[in-house]
């Protein structure tokens, strides 16, 4: 796997707790996938507890994952799930079940936090990749309601 963690982060997301709590969460679904253990295994066996968010994010994933690898292939064009560098699925999975879970969180942030993680620690190509497959997924994970629009 080739990482891309010796890129500097963002000067706005220094210090940010809510971004360290989704990289937490990759780093522990990606533990997980590794292992080949449940998400929740991993998180029972951390020495310190995970934060309330990152828990919230490993937990919502593991619950929500056949629906949003359904919606990932769905829209991935010309992608399989198993053809998919493991670090940009996981990064897609936890960014669409933001989407799916947590109507709070704004969909940019949830895209560029997504997108920066992927630039991060996967491929040259993946903040593209990634990006392109949550835009199409925001349709379907937040759809706008008519009490949503400002009118």
């Amino acid at each position: 796997m080739s990482t891309r963690s010796d890129r500097p982060r963002r000067p706005d997301l220094l210090g940010d707790q809510r971004s360290d709590s989704r990289e937490k969460a990759l780093l522990l679904l990606y533990e997980a996938h590794t292992k080949g253990i449940t998400p929740g295994a991993v998180l029972t066996g951390q020495v310190l507890p995970a934060d309330p968010l990152t828990r919230s994010l490993v937990e919502g994933v593991e619950t929500h994952r056949e629906q949003l690898d359904s919606l990932i292939a769905v829209h991935a064009k010309g992608w399989t799930l198993e053809r998919m560098p493991i670090i940009d699925l996981t990064v897609m999975r936890i960014a669409g079940f933001e989407l799916l879970g947590r109507p709070d969180v704004p969909v940019a942030v949830v895209l560029d936090e997504a997108v920066e993680l992927a630039k991060r620690f996967s491929t040259d190509n993946s903040g593209r990749f990634v990006n392109g497959v949550l835009s199409a997924l925001v349709a379907e994970l937040r759809p706008v309601t008519p009490s949503s629009t400002v009118g």
